[in-house]
């Protein structure tokens, strides 16, 4: 299988994602310049964090229009593997492959913090290497995480068990103290209704290793690719 990782202007966690899947997974991995119209064959892209044509305007409204963005869409829409972190969430979010909106975090503050996430569902293709119980201990860092949505709206995401990721105590325990921006719900990570587009705002990315202090992260990559190699991967 192989990752395809979109570079946008203003991109910073571009490397990491790539280094996350190349080094630390261990898979076929290649960049893919925001102006081309290509994704090279590859079975999953990863939309980068990061602060894609500088976010001056709401987070992702910009690089929604970039023209590889064409052809995500329409991989996302044939059932394609896609996956946002951070920036890369808010530009799902403004291209329409996920609902809701990413507004300014409550406290109108930056966050750059570890957090842990309660993993609500272990059987999609971004959770399967997940053991039931297991909450990841994952870094964020943003301005504008807090997700929102119309009650209605939320109310699907819940019936559909389209809620992958909440903010939790490290047991798992779903509280407002764990939540760093005000998200409803404590949502940290939503997918489409196929299950096949999923956006979060922690990164794993940048914690994929035991040397970042943890690689929990790496559990969502061993996930997609056990998705496409068919292999038992519950792993912890």
């Amino acid at each position: 299988m192989k990752f395809g990782v979109v570079t946008f202007p203003g991109s910073n966690g571009d490397y990491d994602s790539y280094t996350a899947a190349k080094f630390a997974l261990g898979k076929e991995t290649t960049f893919l310049w925001h102006k081309s119209s290509s994704l090279e064959g590859c079975d999953v892209v990863i939309l980068p964090g990061g602060f894609s044509y500088g976010d001056y305007l709401r987070s992702g409204s910009i690089a929604r229009f970039s023209p590889i963005m064409k052809s995500v869409i329409k991989f996302a829409n044939s059932g394609g593997i896609v996956i946002g972190f951070c920036n890369g969430f808010q530009v799902l979010v403004e291209s329409g492959l996920l609902p809701g909106a990413l507004m300014r975090n409550s406290h109108l503050r930056f966050r750059n913090r570890f957090v842990y996430l309660k993993v609500e569902d272990y059987n999609t293709p971004f959770t399967n290497a997940c053991a039931p119980g297991k909450t990841l201990k994952i870094p964020i860092a943003h301005g504008d995480g807090n997700y929102y949505n119309f009650q209605s709206e939320l109310d699907d995401l819940e019936k559909n068990g389209q809620i992958i990721f909440r903010y939790a105590e490290e047991d798992g325990t779903v509280t407002e103290k764990a939540n760093p921006n005000g998200s409803l719900l404590n949502i940290a990570g939503i997918c489409s209704k196929e299950s096949n587009v999923l956006g979060m705002m922690p990164h794993p990315e940048r914690a994929a290793e035991k040397i970042l202090n943890s690689d929990d992260g790496l559990y969502v990559f061993k996930s997609m690719a056990a998705h496409f190699e068919k292999k038992p991967a519950k792993t912890g």
